[in-house]
């Protein structure tokens, strides 16, 4: 069967996206996009470099005439989000995505579908193919992991790049360029837990779903619920009015990603099923009042399963009930510099039990790195009150705004050239690699645009193909301008 991208233009961008949807590309899993990658570039006999960890650099001459340019950069990250909705028979590791036409949008079947940020490498791609293209010297860079904390970006070395431009394809709305993005740290919460025999005689799974989930810093402001938060409450009012023993604790994918779903199996005497039953229904009507239109379709639901024979110690699943209701999520503080942009963060991500464990996942951003500091020690004393035990990891630093800058200044040129109109200046709540790779190179001016993509880091994940079109007639603008 054709592919529903086969026709779509322009051609030369969308071919490689399609391709990309067809190879898998978890984070920390990107060895045969990088393949893909190196072998387009072997075919076209561009030189290629890269780093220890597996980030790719590959450069290529200016077109003819075009030699004495400014050299530049072209870079996105290989790895997506792999987001699936409950029961969705697809595996990230061996599946292709499955994608679908919606007029004016394609989406994935039930599944992300790594547009973010396989419409900016397919752009790259498209780029370094071209024999059309009047660019400067030009510079590739894709790198790895991105999706779990910008790690390859992290452990990019300095003194590799030799461009003064740096152009990001990650950002997801047409008609912006992203001139500054938030710093970030991981903060993991662990307590160790004891397992005791069931007392009680029947056992259910407790569901929370429906949540539109979303990307912890594009979305972190819109008012969604957060499963783990939702779990959390139900658990503890259920285990003050019930005899309810908590096997197991599950929920969330992604340190970046507003939890969606959650789950817990409990143990509980048939005969309490239609209080337990009644207190879920309870919980969905006022979570339901509670969130409103930021979040309609959230459900809490019971469901019979095989009793556990071993449950959490009381004090233990109620200490982590506790800490789910109440710890820190959503935003902290806004910008007084930058209209309805974030400054500072926390997202409540991931629980699971592990190796005797109970491990809770947050992150925190901030555009200022003393309050994205301050944020992950109110996070690391609430989990300490809980007592559990914290630990950071991956922090990155931010990216300062220059709009004042060259390339700034050039870019807002070409894009009234290509669409009437400059573009809107904005800074990300989210971070970027040009961010964390740019630390590393004083001097360096940076920049970040690309097409429209909505609800990145969910299944409801969907790139607008004219936007896309717009993105591309602007990419060649741009690179036959600077």
């Amino acid at each position: 069967m054709a592919s529903v991208v086969a026709e779509l233009d322009p051609k030369e961008l969308w071919k490689h996206f399609d391709a990309l949807t067809r190879i898998p590309r978890p984070s920390t899993k990107e060895a045969a996009a990088r393949e893909y990658v190196l072998g387009i570039a072997k075919r076209h006999g561009l030189e290629i470099t890269g780093d220890k960890v597996g980030n790719v650099v590959i450069r290529k001459p200016a077109h003819a005439g075009r030699e004495r340019a400014i050299p530049a950069l072209l870079q996105g990250h290989l790895d997506m989000v792999c987001e699936k909705n409950e029961g969705v028979a697809h595996n990230f590791d061996t599946d292709p995505i499955q994608v679908l036409r919606d007029g004016d949008w394609l989406k994935a079947k039930d599944t992300t579908l790594g547009a973010d940020n396989g419409v900016g490498v397919a752009a790259s791609l498209a780029v370094m193919e071209s024999d059309n293209v009047k660019h400067g010297p030009l510079e590739f860079v894709f790198t790895i992991d991105e999706e779990t904390g910008l790690t390859g970006a992290a452990e990019f070395p300095g003194g590799l790049l030799q461009s003064k431009y740096f152009l990001n394809l990650d950002n997801e709305e047409k008609g912006t360029i992203c001139i500054g993005c938030s710093g970030g740290l991981n903060t993991m919460a662990r307590r160790k837990v004891k397992m005791k025999p069931a007392t009680q005689n029947a056992g259910w799974r407790l569901k929370v779903s429906g949540l539109k989930g979303g990307h912890s810093g594009v979305d972190i402001h819109q008012g969604r619920g957060n499963a783990l938060r939702i779990l959390g409450r139900f658990l503890q009012s259920a285990m003050e009015k019930l005899p309810v023993e908590v096997a197991d604790i599950t929920g969330g994918s992604a340190r970046n990603a507003i939890p969606r779903e959650a789950f817990a199996v409990v143990a509980l005497d048939k005969p309490k099923e239609k209080d337990f039953r009644a207190m879920a229904e309870a919980a969905q009507s006022e979570w339901k009042s509670d969130l409103g239109g930021f979040d309609p379709g959230v459900q809490i639901t019971v469901e019979k399963a095989e009793k556990p024979s071993q449950v959490l110690d009381h004090e233990d699943a109620k200490k982590t009930a506790e800490l789910l209701a109440s710890m820190p999520h959503g935003v902290l503080a806004m910008s007084p510099d930058i209209a309805g942009l974030v400054q500072t963060s926390t997202n409540l991500a991931t629980i699971a039990r592990k190796d005797g464990y109970i491990e809770i996942g947050t992150s925190q951003r901030s555009a200022i790195e003393s309050s994205k500091l301050a944020a992950a020690r109110m996070v690391k004393t609430v989990c300490e009150l809980a007592g559990f035990e914290v630990a950071s990891s991956g922090g990155y630093p931010g990216w300062k705004p220059e709009p004042q800058s060259e390339i700034i200044q050039k870019l807002q040129k070409v894009h009234e050239q290509v669409f009437g109109a400059p573009a809107k200046l904005i800074a990300m709540h989210a971070g970027l690699e040009c961010g964390v790779i740019g630390e590393k190179y004083p001097g360096m001016q940076m920049a970040s645009f690309g097409p429209t993509i909505v609800d990145p880091h969910s299944p409801h994940e969907r790139v607008e193909i004219s936007s896309v079109q717009g993105f591309w007639r602007y990419l060649v603008a741009v690179l036959e301008a600077i």
